[in-house]
């Protein structure tokens, strides 16, 4: 067992040969004249023994608690339903805009609780909670993309980095073919473990170039992700399929081009077209029924101390001493009463 152990402070280990002392002390032979005076007292040696063995054990468990003796972290991979989840969220500036709600006006409201940032912050941060078993990474876009959160079964780190993505004003401008890029490249490398989604939470689109196009239906393809688009209405009646609806002004708007592209990747892909708090957190309910496949779950198990039990062997060893050293003083008195 203690092979198994670290040791923080491993050069107290020098001091084990202390736990010999004990059995070094002074010569109390007594010369008598007639050996047959001495009666056989095996009990009295077997005492004697105990008592030394029991000072022993007080000294090794000491030294070895003060060493520090402890279980070094290690991964271990468990069977648990969830997903591997890559939330790729849109702080362009008109995520400050107000969340679309039927007959109100779009206004700029950059520290009201109502922007639609803040809004999906809220309810992502809600998504996450719901999945005690997925992985999840964050990527962060306007004009560039940043991948803030590596994939980490860590939920402080991802709901803390949620939090963070909130804070402070957009940009104007937007790339999500770098993005799209990003988000996927999360996967490169890593083993399949279960479902892969990306998770795009944006209010607009972009019109992506024939290079693009092509990159990232290859990397959707090849990593086998599954992509959602929460789609945060900025125009009102305005649907992402043409078929929905009759105006001739939106049909070459980018956000009908890039829900187009996506149908084409050849992946599984789903918009949600969310207009107010009820369809996001609808939206948000769907994706979570759907994606409770078998993955293996890799935890990280903190490093564990173990002076403890050292400590309680220690004193317990103690008391037995300390018993028996009342014993013997109280014997002494009665002797010469």
């Amino acid at each position: 067992m203690l092979l198994d152990f670290h040791w923080a402070q491993a050069y107290l280990l020098w001091l084990l040969p202390l736990v010999l002392l004990p059995w070094f002390n002074h010569n109390q032979d007594k010369t008598v004249a007639w050996v047959d005076f001495i009666p056989a007292d095996p009990i009295s040696k077997f005492i004697g023994l105990a008592l030394k063995l029991l000072a022993s054990i007080v000294l090794l468990s000491l030294i070895l608690a003060l060493a520090g003796p402890y279980l070094p972290e290690k991964k271990v991979e468990r069977v648990a339903e969830g997903a591997e989840i890559v939330l790729l969220f849109d702080r362009s500036r008109s995520m400050d805009d107000a969340f679309a709600v039927k007959g109100q006006a779009t206004m700029r409201t950059v520290a009201r609780k109502d922007s639609k940032r803040r809004v999906a912050k809220s309810f992502l941060t809600e998504f996450v909670k719901k999945r005690p078993d997925d992985r999840f990474g964050f990527v962060l876009f306007s004009s560039d993309a940043i991948d803030l959160l590596p994939l980490t079964y860590s939920k402080e780190a991802i709901l803390a980095t949620i939090n963070a993505s909130a804070l402070g004003k957009g940009l104007s401008e937007t790339n999500m073919a770098k993005a799209l890029i990003k988000a996927a490249d999360m996967y490169q490398g890593q083993v399949y473990r279960g479902s892969r989604i990306v998770m795009l939470v944006s209010d607009g689109g972009q019109e992506l170039d024939e290079e693009q196009q092509i990159k990232i239906k290859a990397l959707y393809q090849d990593l086998n992700i599954t992509l959602y688009w929460i789609y945060m209405r900025s125009m009102q009646g305005m649907t992402l399929d043409e078929a929905d609806d009759d105006n001739l002004l939106w049909l070459d708007t980018p956000e009908r081009k890039l829900h187009t592209f996506f149908n084409d990747i050849k992946t599984p892909y789903r918009a949600f077209e969310v207009e107010s708090v009820k369809t996001f957190s609808e939206a948000l309910d769907e994706i979570d029924k759907q994606h409770y496949q078998t993955l293996i779950v890799e935890e990280t198990l903190p490093r564990e101390p173990k002076e403890r039990p050292f400590y309680w062997l220690a004193l317990f060893a103690i008391l037995l001493l300390a018993l028996a050293q009342l014993y013997t003083v109280w014997g002494v008195r009665k002797a010469h009463e």
